[in-house]
């Protein structure tokens, strides 16, 4: 196949597409094929040593008329009219020829008059005041959802169809409309089924949200390790009690107070104020506290949840993360800010007013598991990916060889996970409900949606090798559902040899 253009035309592109064929009558000959697309409606055209094809020139009106020995089809300009008059693209004519498949009408598609009042612009059929009948004036149509396959005779120098050809092609535009007619269907029913979900979970939402603020959280401590409420906060928090179930099961073992918040804010501030009066990174860096990081923080709020576009400058979150950043890290100059802080922050402010998001904040990561990562300490922190390693053997064996084999320790991929409570690794929606239950059960949980995730992904990850596996874990898929996540989580036990997690972690402390 060989495909041209024809530079010397100048009102149109001309696409010359040279295919060699044969006929049904023995006789060899050239076949080109053309796709134009009007609106709604897609034209099939065919010719016998090529197409044109693409908008009318702004030249045009200045173009002679076309010569009649010129070979090929003219599809544009000024040819004779058929007998019969223009054809209507909608109905299905039948040619005087009876083996000639001249067009075929689409179900379901918009009236001439129904398109052009949607669309603003003429239907291919439709002829404007004071235009010659046979001259299609505006090709520049936007087309729609469905699109009409319009079949034409072949041009009066090829060789005509034959019957035999003409049956195959409706038989084939039959089965083309059918099955596209199935996938309209499909999609209108996935569609139907998702809003049916999705009532669902908005009634459930709705009544749990009544159970928590009418039963569990008027009586607190009494309820919060009942089996009624542990049910309720493994199925999600409805966003509307989610920052107070949170700052409720956190705590507030530190004692900080508003008042608090704000004296570390204002000292937080004047660093900042004398930074950009100095501009001297040198005398920044030189304290001898970790105050130093405030200067840091600019550059990594940008990279907050970037899609959401509210954390990042000019956005209505920015300045409140930056405060509570920044607030932190003069509250505790022994660990500074730490990348990875920001997106925990973030999620807390989305839920929780300013202070109270501080509070949770600083309470959060003064766990033990937190403050281990965060303070870089490597000896906890293999601790932990030891008593982790020992829970992943024992759920996981075949991905757990599998790793072993490409020297894939978990320290790879954990740090991310946890330095930022997966927030910045699972949708925010599944982050939200992982951080629901991770506020209940504590650090286990953490470790325990990491071989979730891991057991949810299994089948893919043991047909990749390091470098994709490392990139999977540190990118998963946007479109995980926050119920096949849980569901793998639920099925993963957290005993190894008859021991839990603590014990294990224990026993791990001992051994290393």
């Amino acid at each position: 196949h060989t495909v041209s253009s024809d530079r010397d035309s100048p009102p149109l592109e001309t696409l010359r597409v040279k295919c060699p064929a044969q006929g049904h009558d023995g006789s060899k000959w050239g076949l080109n094929l053309g796709l134009l697309v009007r609106g709604r409606v897609c034209y099939l055209y065919g010719g016998e040593t090529g197409y044109r094809t693409g908008l009318f020139s702004k030249r045009q009106a200045e173009a002679g008329p076309p010569s009649q020995s010129a070979p090929g089809w003219k599809l544009f300009g000024k040819v004779p009219l058929r007998e019969g008059g223009q054809k209507d693209s909608r109905t299905i004519q039948q040619d005087r020829n009876p083996g000639n498949f001249t067009s075929v009408s689409t179900p379901n598609l918009l009236g001439t008059g129904e398109y052009e009042a949607r669309t603003g612009k003429l239907s291919p059929t439709a002829v404007p005041d004071g235009c010659p009948h046979g001259r299609r004036k505006n090709l520049e149509f936007q087309p729609l959802s469905t699109t009409a396959l319009i079949l034409e005779d072949r041009p009066a120098n090829l060789p005509a169809k034959s019957s035999e050809e003409a049956q195959r092609h409706r038989q084939e535009y039959d089965e083309m409309v059918a099955e596209a007619k199935k996938r309209e269907l499909k999609d209108a029913r996935r569609k139907v089924k998702q809003m049916k979900e999705r009532f669902r979970q908005e009634d459930i939402i709705a009544n749990t949200m009544v159970v928590w603020n009418t039963e569990i959280l008027p009586n607190w401590e009494s309820m919060r390790n009942t089996r009624r409420a542990r049910d309720l906060w493994w199925q999600g928090l409805p966003p509307n009690v989610r920052g107070r179930v949170w700052s409720l099961a956190v705590g507030n073992e530190l004692n900080i107070t508003p008042e608090l918040y704000e004296i570390f804010l204002s000292r937080a501030k004047e660093r900042w104020k004398s930074f950009s009066e100095t501009g001297s990174e040198a005398e920044m860096a030189s304290l001898a506290d970790r105050e130093s990081s405030l200067d840091l923080i600019k550059l990594d709020i940008a990279r907050t949840f970037p899609s959401l576009f509210i954390f990042q400058k000019g956005g209505p979150y920015h300045d409140l993360l930056h405060s509570v950043l920044g607030a932190y890290t003069c509250y505790r100059p022994d660990v500074g800010y730490v990348q990875g802080m920001s997106f925990i922050a973030a999620v807390l402010i989305l839920n929780l007013e300013e202070a109270d998001a501080f509070i949770a904040f600083a309470n959060l990561l003064n766990k033990p598991c937190q403050m281990a990562f965060f303070r870089v300490d490597h000896e906890l922190m293999l601790k932990y990916f030891a008593a982790f390693e020992a829970f992943f053997e024992e759920n996981l064996p075949r991905l757990c060889e599998h790793f072993r084999g490409y020297s894939l320790t978990p320290d790879l991929y954990l740090i991310d996970w946890i330095f930022t409570l997966y927030s910045k690794s699972l949708p925010l929606d599944v982050a939200c409900r992982v951080w629901d239950v991770f506020c209940r059960d504590g650090e286990e949980f953490l470790f325990r949606t990491g071989l979730g995730i891991l057991r949810l992904y299994e089948d893919v990850l043991l047909q990749m090798d390091f470098i994709h596996i490392a990139q999977f874990l540190t990118r998963l898929p946007e479109d995980m559902a926050s119920e096949n996540l849980f569901s793998c989580i639920s099925s993963t036990q957290m005993v190894s040899g008859n021991r839990k997690w603590t014990q294990v972690r224990r026993a791990v402390a001992l051994a290393l």
